[in-house]
């Protein structure tokens, strides 16, 4: 079974950690928050191996030596670099929290980024403070279920108009953004076609999927995004909801650009 992993910030938490000291043999006691989870909720005891990072590559495999004051000692560290092609999600506010289990099966999938969308069809507004923090928590929770180094980026909420701007800068900067569009004309073999393109090409790209409420993307807002450079594509004949069209897209893209061959 693999071995639990946290997270934690090595500058800010009650116990700072300088990460460029660590090494094996290092000891080091857990933030109060880790130790709460660790101890308490998952009941690890001496003796028991678990993994720390700090979401930014960061991988400390380390073993608790005493479960009273949270100490552990640290077995190996390494530094995880960022894939070459990240992956986006954009993903429509939706009623029913399918925004949310969206996000958090992208987030176990593999996604690299991201952004909440206000679209003219969302019933759910966006509070910043209130939203982010919620959406910032679900993030790191998926990120420590699925034992990732890396936990997503989490932008702005953009406007249909500013992730029209989005779409412009990505397809200038050659990366690529496919609309998840029931009335789109392209099919997804197109699309594949588009990605294998893109995987051969040097440098870092983004693919970004935009995925619409539950309401669906307007037709103005569609139209909007694939003049400014993006791609419609439909995802096979079956109307997906919300909460499952995005991490299906991602799952199909992770294959294509090779995120499951290791």
């Amino acid at each position: 079974m693999t071995d639990p992993l946290f997270l934690f910030d090595p500058t800010c938490d009650d116990t700072p950690v300088n990460t460029d000291e660590l090494h094996t043999g290092w000891r080091l006691t857990l933030p109060q928050h880790v130790r709460k989870h660790a101890l308490q909720a998952m009941r690890l005891g001496e003796g028991d191996q678990l993994q720390l990072s700090d979401g930014a590559g960061l991988r400390i495999q380390a073993v608790l030596r005493d479960a009273q004051s949270g100490l552990v000692e640290v077995t190996t560290v390494g530094k995880e670099a960022e894939p070459t092609t990240k992956l986006a999600l954009v993903q429509a506010l939706a009623k029913g929290g399918h925004d949310e289990q969206a996000v958090d099966m992208a987030t176990q999938i593999g996604v690299d980024a991201v952004i909440p969308w206000q679209a003219d069809r969302s019933i759910v507004k966006w509070k910043a403070s209130k939203m982010e923090r919620k959406w910032s928590n679900l993030l790191g929770s998926a990120t420590e279920q699925s034992r990732r180094a890396w936990k997503p980026e989490l932008n702005q909420c953009l406007s249909s108009r500013q992730l029209a701007q989005y779409c412009s800068q990505q397809s200038e900067a050659g990366s690529l953004v496919i609309v998840l569009h029931q009335d789109a004309t392209q099919s997804w073999a197109q699309t594949r076609d588009s990605v294998r393109a893109l995987s051969t090409q040097s440098g870092a790209h983004t693919i970004s999927v935009i995925v619409g409420p539950e309401g669906g993307i307007s037709e103005q807002e569609a139209q909007s995004f694939v003049s400014a450079g993006a791609i419609a594509t439909t995802l096979g004949n079956n109307i997906l909801r919300a909460s499952s069209a995005g991490p299906v897209a991602l799952s199909v893209l992770s294959d294509l650009i090779s995120r499951f061959d290791a």
